[in-house]
């Protein structure tokens, strides 16, 4: 049974930082491309980070380019986003996918594993 299972979330003031993790299970992990989506109050699921399983590759919303960096550590299982100067708008339920090819124009309809998410609030 594959699990991804995100944590790190919280609450932050403007301009802090946050690391998120995600832990996977039940997968090949260092086969799969790994990637964060973010959901806010009312609005659609959008791509935020992805990496790809070489990690030769990262791919980024321009909304958080040079403030969020997407790593992984295949040993651990547990790819990561460091948010950075953070704003209220980064403010939503981050999710984290896995998927065999991850880029910013990879539908998410086809993603193969979802977690759960995590909740991000950043106060102004």
């Amino acid at each position: 049974q594959v699990q991804l299972v995100e944590s790190g979330g919280g609450l932050v003031q403007a301009g802090g930082s946050l690391r998120l993790s995600c832990a996977a299970s039940g997968l090949t992990f260092s086969t799969y491309a790994m990637g964060w989506f973010r959901q806010a109050p009312g609005k659609e699921r959008e791509f935020v980070a992805g990496i790809n399983w070489t990690v030769r590759s990262t791919y980024y919303a321009d909304s958080v380019k040079g403030r969020f960096t997407i790593s992984r550590d295949n040993a651990k299982n547990t790819v990561y986003l460091q948010m950075n100067s953070l704003k209220p708008e980064d403010t939503a339920v981050y999710y984290c996918a896995a998927n065999r090819v991850l880029n910013p124009t990879t539908p998410l309809s086809s993603m193969r594993y979802w977690g759960k998410g995590t909740l991000v609030n950043v106060s102004s």
